[in-house]
């Protein structure tokens, strides 16, 4: 009996979930991946922790490779890149990079999983190719050139462009080095898209303390240098010196190829799929940061590319290709980062966002200890809550502490999945011990503090 075909293009997280998953359940698979890069699996938001050097072995940012995937039962092409998809034929075309060899295969699913890509302006009168001193942040070998330029004693002034999750994380990451570090965005507020202004203000605060200049609301509009070498960032407002420029603004999906194609896209370039991941062609799959989530506050298809995304996509399309059908409903967004000991976590909209998405938001918010003081372990909790004015189901949730208050965000993404309004939470059972909290937790106070118009 002939084995199915299942060819997965681009070997990153989703991607090696999908293979691990689909021949741990059933080798009776013939699974071909075809991978640009020449590793696979390697966890790109744990750069900045290497980088640090609170990794320290890089080999622990990639949770498979080659030889394990194949150990498997897959066949794993590194160094070749598709040319081209014939969705009628079930035709996949690609090349050896290392020899420029034509080759070609026919599958029974095919699985788009080839993530995205960083994002770079376009500048006003030069490229970003023609700088030797300008980098972005996706894979293993930009993080290993971003480190050995930090231990070179000519680089004194570094510069990271984007102040998201990865631009911050950086700027904590070179600051280590002893450089002059500096942060520039076009945005008013550092994490802009996630947090409010009270809670972008602690950020700002913590960084500032460390050396760290922050530069906002300005827009990069060029590259100035010689030979090669950019000496000068020039936004609309003023001219910035550096040895080093690390642009960090964000990532678009990698679907270049699909361009003409009869695909169904978001304008951005996300591939459309259903809760199962199926695309609107038939036996053709897309997951992880190439492809679209539902977003569970909007009920709306969106972009939403977060590596937890991309390792819950993976496992559900492999157990679909396996006949399970199971299917994500959504997602809302839920991340975090620490900033100098301060852990921040949200999911959902903040306020803006909820505003812009056409909502009546109201917000509550409290600032609380996590233990009792009998503890002596003083950590300062402060959480807010964001809810529509008229439905009061929760919208968003953020949260931050010196204390790991992490696993409460999860609290509020399942909120939001299930519809529960605010109220829901007034009386909702919180264990209590003094090793960990108070007797009355900071979430139902917080609920009970919510206007009632």
């Amino acid at each position: 009996m002939k084995k199915e075909k299942i060819v997965f293009l681009g070997v990153n997280h989703a991607g090696t979930i999908a293979i691990s998953t689909l021949l741990e359940n059933n080798k009776d698979y013939e699974v071909i991946a075809i991978e640009k890069n020449d590793n696979c699996s390697f966890l790109g938001c744990g750069i900045a922790l290497w980088i640090s050097d609170v990794v320290k072995d890089p080999k622990g940012l990639f949770y498979s490779s080659k030889e394990q995937l194949e150990k498997e039962g897959a066949k794993i092409y590194l160094k070749h890149e598709v040319t081209n998809v014939d969705f009628k034929a079930k035709k996949v075309s690609f090349k050896d990079l290392k020899t420029n060899q034509a080759k070609e295969v026919i599958y029974d699913k095919l699985v788009i999983s080839i993530g995205s890509k960083p994002f770079v302006p376009k500048f006003q009168s030069s490229n970003f190719q023609d700088w030797s001193n300008v980098i972005t942040v996706k894979t293993y070998q930009n993080a290993q050139w971003i480190i050995d330029m930090l231990k070179r004693e000519d680089i004194k002034k570094v510069s990271i462009i984007g102040a998201g999750y990865i631009g911050v994380e950086l700027a904590e990451a070179v600051r280590i080095y002893g450089k002059e570090t500096t942060m520039i965005d076009a945005l008013e507020r550092i994490l802009q898209r996630y947090y409010d202004k009270d809670f972008t203000e602690l950020m700002d605060k913590r960084l500032k303390q460390q050396g760290i200049k922050i530069e906002l609301n300005q827009l990069v509009q060029d590259l100035i240098g010689k030979n090669g070498k950019v000496e000068k960032i020039k936004t609309n407002k003023i001219e910035i010196p550096t040895d080093l420029v690390i642009f960090a603004i964000g990532a678009l999906p990698n679907t270049g190829l699909f361009k003409n194609s009869n695909l169904k896209m978001l304008p951005n370039g996300a591939i459309v799929v259903d809760k199962y991941q199926k695309t609107n062609i038939d036996n053709v799959y897309a997951i992880g940061d190439c492809a679209t989530i539902y977003n569970t506050v909007t009920d709306k298809v969106d972009y939403i590319a977060l590596a937890s995304n991309a390792v819950r996509t993976g496992k559900v399309v492999a157990y679909n290709i396996l006949g399970r059908k199971d299917k994500i409903d959504g997602a809302s967004g839920s991340n975090a980062i620490s900033i100098y000991g301060l852990n921040m976590v949200s999911t959902g909209l903040n306020f803006e966002a909820a505003k812009r998405a056409g909502f009546d938001p109201e917000e509550s918010h409290i600032i609380s200890e996590q233990k009792p003081a009998f503890m002596n372990e003083p950590h300062k909790v402060k959480v807010k809550v964001i809810y529509d004015k008229k439905t009061r189901l929760i919208l968003g949730a953020q949260m931050a502490s010196t204390y790991d208050i992490s696993m409460g965000i999860h609290m509020f993404s399942l909120a939001i999945a299930k519809k529960t309004t605010i109220e829901e939470l007034k009386y909702l059972d919180f264990f209590f011990l003094p090793r960990f909290n108070q007797p009355f937790n900071y979430i139902n106070d917080l609920a009970l503090k919510t206007k009632n118009d």
